[in-house]
């Protein structure tokens, strides 16, 4: 007997085994987030899972690198990163072929990231991601578009307008507002910033206390405090100011939204406390939130972020794009009930009556040449027992094979569904299976 200790059966912590009925679900939401993206003219990409460190302190700090990332030293001597997001990424890819690329580009891909954080729902160390992005379109039609694209993968999956929401802002806009309106230096805003991004989630109460204390005395003695609270609580743009509604940088936010409203996206709506946590944001920004009580969180969001490409050494390229995990998706699907039957992959389970594998070979061949997915069960169990593995494996057909079918060449196919049984010849079942894939 082994006495040293056994090893554990868990996953990493923070990452996720995916058995086959785990598999058989993110390869629905995939499946279904391809489409979308392919029917909007999006092609699809990939890139190293380790990229040089260097690429993501351009756009972070030592200290995000240092508590945020998987990063290592290589046996060359560099010091290197497994991706955390897909936008530098992709940034730099396109920086690589600038002159060679067709524009508008659209390109989207679903990797796998690593990110060093504290696990939570939705939200793990090691996740899928979708990232769509349109690079070369400076007008407001590349962010209506993503917009879109993203309102139009939940209603793939089966949602209804009235269980998520499209929330909009505009980094340029709040850079308006909180520099040239209220007056405040760049230090003030970028820690606002950060201030309001988290607001949703603080107590009403310290929200205030810590934005009182970013502000000086003379702004707290001009009433700078309740006036930056009071533009927060405002739900449209028509509640903003007379002078902030005049802002020529929330021009692109109205005519977005007036777009994507005409487009029948009537649950998208102007937010003034929307942020994006990242600093390359550069105009409109959005964030798609579950409207469950019991999971109100932002799904995914993006927005136009210019100046990425330009990092590389090139003309800067217009940008936007937008990333969800697959995770925060899954939970949205399973909260909402919109997680489908999903049937294995195989289509019929073949049952061996006696020992007749050698000779079931050419009819198993044939059945798979024509199309179907067989999986046969050559154990040497009884029938019995065969059928109940089938059975649990979730299959609806199963094929039995015995010499008196191989013989006549009439094999008996059982429903386990509807218990429904008859005898056919191989073409024939291949016709009721296939029919039934399109039920």
């Amino acid at each position: 007997m082994n006495d040293s200790k056994a090893l554990s059966t868990q996953p990493y912590k923070g990452a996720r085994d995916f058995y086959p009925e785990d598999m058989r679900f993110q390869k629905y939401m995939f499946s279904k987030v391809r489409m979308v993206c392919e029917r909007f003219g999006y092609e699809e990409y990939d890139a190293p899972i380790l990229e040089p460190t260097e690429l993501y302190l351009r756009k972070g700090n030592q200290e995000i690198i240092d508590e945020q990332t998987y990063t290592f030293t290589d046996r060359g001597d560099r010091s290197v990163t497994i991706r955390t997001e897909m936008t530098p990424t992709v940034s730099r890819m396109v920086a690589g072929r600038r002159q060679e690329l067709p524009y508008p580009a659209r390109w989207y891909s679903i990797p796998n990231l690593l990110r060093y954080e504290r696990p939570q729902k939705g939200r793990l160390r090691e996740f899928w991601q979708l990232n769509a992005d349109i690079f070369g379109v400076a007008g407001i039609e590349a962010d209506v578009e993503i917009i879109t694209l993203a309102d139009q993968i939940f209603r793939e999956l089966g949602a209804q307008s009235d269980m998520y929401e499209i929330k909009l802002n505009s980094r340029k806009f709040v850079n308006f507002l909180l520099g040239e309106f209220f007056g405040l230096d760049e230090v003030q805003q970028t820690s606002i910033i950060r201030l309001i991004d988290r607001k949703n989630k603080m107590d009403p109460m310290s929200f205030v206390t810590q934005l009182d204390a970013l502000c000086s005395p003379s702004e707290r003695e001009a009433g700078l405090v309740e006036q930056i609270t009071g533009v927060l609580s405002v739900r449209t743009i028509a509640e903003l100011p007379d002078a902030v509604q005049a802002a020529e940088s929330l021009v692109p936010v109205r005519q977005t939204l007036e777009q994507l409203h005409a487009a029948g996206i009537h649950n998208a709506a102007f937010d003034i406390t929307l942020m994006r946590g990242f600093d390359y944001y550069t105009d409109v920004v959005f964030e798609v939130f579950d409207t469950d009580p019991n999971n109100n969180r932002s799904m995914c969001g993006g927005g136009r972020y210019d100046g990425l490409v330009g990092a590389f050494g090139v003309e800067p390229i217009p940008t936007v794009g937008y990333a969800m995990g697959d995770a925060v998706l899954a939970e949205f699907l399973k909260g909402h009930e919109l997680v489908p039957e999903l049937a294995p992959e195989s289509d019929v389970y073949i049952v061996l009556a006696g020992d007749v594998l050698a000779a079931a070979q050419k009819p198993i061949a044939d059945l798979r040449g024509m199309g179907l997915n067989i999986v046969v069960d050559f154990s040497g169990r009884k029938v019995g027992d065969q059928f109940k593995s089938a059975d649990k494996r979730g299959m609806t057909y199963v094929l039995v094979v015995g010499e008196k079918e191989l013989n006549d060449g009439q094999f008996t196919l059982k429903n386990l569904k509807s218990g429904a049984e008859e005898k056919h010849g191989l073409e024939r079942i291949v016709s009721i299976v296939k029919d039934r894939r399109h039920d």
